[in-house]
């Protein structure tokens, strides 16, 4: 599977994560109306599989030792090593560095990366 990219003058679409025009309104791929263009940290914003970025960030900062954000994204053995290693503290300073990632990361970068079904 490629990655797409993405011009200056485009986005990835909310649903299905297409590459289409930055004024478009409707993905000509699926179909669905996209949002209007957000400038601060929209909490209602979702992944095309329903995870939230903001969600996302707060199971890392208060479960992230245990790998609780890990578990939500779908990443199952790597929560298992953040709870086999817990006793370290390394999963809990690795998590705080992805709370960081998590709550710069824009919604399309978060869609494309981890929001697939």
């Amino acid at each position: 599977m490629s990655e797409q990219v993405k011009a200056m003058d485009e986005k990835f679409c909310s649903e299905c994560g297409a590459v289409i025009k930055a004024k478009a309104e409707i993905c000509p791929k699926c179909g669905v109306r996209q949002a209007g263009q957000s400038t601060a940290i929209n909490l209602g914003s979702v992944a095309s599989n329903g995870k939230s970025r903001i969600a996302a960030a707060l199971f890392a900062f208060f479960l992230g030792g245990f790998g609780g954000h890990k578990f939500y994204l779908g990443q199952v053995g790597l929560g298992i090593v953040y709870l086999i290693f817990f006793w370290t503290l390394i999963p809990a300073i690795i998590a705080f560095i992805e709370f960081i990632l998590f709550l710069t990361m824009s919604d399309e970068a978060f869609n494309q990366k981890y929001g697939q079904a």
